[in-house]
């Protein structure tokens, strides 16, 4: 029986350093939408009725002004606030600007969470049936401690102008085993590779990887706080200043203690993200794309 709610957070708090700007609210649709307007679109349609965003404090009013006023009739919407001290004072030096990854954004909104709630990125494309999928499984299989991904093909996300990290995926019978963040992943003439210890190696383009879009109930905010907890003794305590701690990471961890079970789903949609400047143009044509053939309308909010 589905759920009376069902709540979409949406990751936006992160600082875009590689793209320049708050590229989660940078225009890339014909009518001056962002990514988070298509994503936010395709969730209500597939069932969410609830939006809680991810936000740092200060951006506050630049969501209001460029997105949220326009999506309140259709949704109900909170913020959550990454607040750079929550949970880490003990260990945090005055000079941090850098965020300390979804794991923390993800425990800034846990007094929100009471239920099934899905959880994405703000700069990421993923398509209408991704959250209709992942809908159906949150009404009628999530359990606590019992858990889904979205995957998608390597192959099908990474960018022309740079290298992009990807949580690398390995699965046994339809279950997640094991989660691997792996940095500097690029194409090359024969596919993609990554680079380790100052070498190119090379990388499966059919390897599913992780594009931070996960299916959870309330019960995975205690195992985030332990295992967060447990960063800021080691990693955050050696490098106050730029370690973080990612959601993948993080259920990495989880799986190999058997703390949780996470089942892969997958989409058949494709997946669009910008992680640079010049990927703004190529996002741009696929959005417009998706509009001539009838898969949204003009106006997504009218």
């Amino acid at each position: 029986m589905p759920k009376t709610t069902l709540t979409l957070v949406i990751l936006a708090a992160g600082m875009g350093s590689r793209f320049g700007g708050l590229k989660q609210i940078e225009p890339v649709g014909s009518n001056h939408e962002s990514i988070i307007d298509f994503t936010i679109y395709d969730a209500i349609k597939a069932g969410f009725n609830r939006l809680v965003l991810i936000i740092k404090k200060e951006h506050e009013e630049l969501f209001e002004a460029n997105l949220v006023h326009k999506i309140r009739p259709f949704i109900k919407v909170e913020y959550a606030y990454q607040d750079i001290d929550y949970l880490t004072s003990h260990v945090l030096k005055p000079e941090r600007v850098k965020p300390w990854g979804t794991t923390h954004a993800l425990l800034s909104c846990k007094d929100l969470i009471d239920g099934p709630f899905m959880i994405c990125n703000a700069d990421d494309y993923y398509g209408p049936s991704a959250f209709k999928t992942m809908a159906q499984f949150l009404n009628n299989d999530v359990k606590p401690y019992e858990y889904a991904m979205m995957g998608y093909r390597l192959s099908n996300t990474t960018s022309e102008h740079g290298t992009v990290t990807r949580g690398v995926c390995t699965s046994n019978d339809g279950w997640l085993s094991h989660v691997e963040e792996i940095k500097d992943i690029r194409k090359s003439k024969h596919g993609h590779e990554f680079q380790q210890d100052n070498q190119w190696l090379p990388i499966d383009d059919q390897s599913l990887v992780s594009m931070n879009f996960w299916g959870f109930d309330e019960s995975i905010m205690s195992l985030a706080y332990d295992v967060f907890d447990a960063f800021l003794s080691t990693a955050a305590h050696s490098d106050p200043l730029k370690a973080e701690h990612v959601l993948p990471t993080m259920i990495s961890q989880c799986l190999e203690l058997e703390a949780c079970k996470v089942k892969v789903l997958s989409s058949e949609d494709a997946w669009y993200g910008i992680t640079y400047q010049e990927d703004r143009k190529y996002v741009v044509e696929a959005l417009r794309q998706l509009k001539d053939n009838g898969v949204y309308p003009f106006d997504l909010w009218k």
